[in-house]
């Protein structure tokens, strides 16, 4: 064997190293879903959304809930017999409103007990979904969110208020527009809240609760910790599985040049530490 042959079949190996990494990370991902599923008894589905990175030119790209992940959704439940319960983990940032109604009404009517998922995050459009659960299963800081539209990069409560704080010919035709779909999508989003808390709370409480959660009470990235959401009535419970948590690990963030997180793997327990320790 020359050098120039060793060369390429290093290439060849440098070249095929993330497929097969990615294919080993898939097959693992299958085997914990196939346990959590046997424990349980249950369909076992997952929407996650990492931040990915574009190979070539290394520009971050955040993913959100949209048509074809409701698409997917959809479909899972369809296949699913209507007296087998469904555990939903949800990971995500939020997304198109469209996308996440579908996927709340759909485990809203299935007849079996749902049970909702949140490891880290589940905002905005997630936050939707995780409304429309029986169980909300959260890991001690994680963490829900607001549902209040967001129209284009601005809050429809926001730009409501420009029009009433402004007199009518001071306030631009697009603003005026806008303002008009913001109005509707704030109705339309708490008639949805509403409907999604049926059965889960009376009528006052889910009237009240669907207004707070879409009318800009807060900001759209205020976070809703465990104990809060309990405090607003919704079925929440911090007793997680930890299998879910462990799923997580198998969804890694795209690496880049420097992490921002960094700790040796692994339980630490008392009198049991791992590593030298740092002067």
């Amino acid at each position: 064997m020359t050098l120039m042959d060793l060369f390429w079949i290093v290439l060849l190996l440098s070249a095929f190293q993330p497929v097969i990494q990615q294919r080993l990370l898939e097959a693992a991902r299958q085997r914990t879903i196939a346990r959590l599923e046997s424990q349980r008894g249950s369909r076992v589905i997952l929407l996650v959304h990492r931040e990915e990175t574009m190979r070539l030119l290394g520009f971050p790209l955040m993913r959100y809930i949209d048509v074809n992940d409701s698409e997917a959704v959809l479909r899972a439940i369809h296949m699913t017999d209507p007296k087998v319960p469904l555990d939903l983990v949800l990971h995500t940032p939020g997304g198109l409103v469209l996308a996440a109604l579908q996927i709340a009404r759909a485990i809203k009517a299935h007849p079996g007990r749902v049970r909702v998922h949140v490891p880290h995050f589940a905002l905005s459009g997630g936050t939707l979904i995780a409304l429309a659960a029986d169980e909300i299963h959260m890991s001690p800081h994680a963490v829900l969110g607001p549902v209040d539209p967001q129209i284009g990069d601005l809050p429809a409560v926001s730009l409501l208020k420009v029009v009433e704080s402004k007199p009518i010919e001071r306030v631009d035709d697009r603003t005026l527009a806008l303002a008009d779909v913001g109005r509707k999508a704030i109705a339309q989003v708490r008639e949805a809240v509403r409907g999604l808390l049926g059965g889960i709370l009376d009528d006052s409480q889910a009237e009240a609760l669907a207004e707070r959660l879409s009318n800009g009470t807060w900001t759209h990235d205020y976070p809703i910790g465990a104990e809060q959401a309990r405090d607003l009535g919704l079925p929440v419970t911090t007793d997680i599985d930890p299998e879910v948590m462990a799923l997580m690990t198998l969804y890694p963030q795209p690496v880049r040049s420097l992490p921002g997180v960094e700790y040796l793997p692994g339980w630490r327990h008392q009198g049991r530490g791992a590593g030298p320790s740092v002067p």
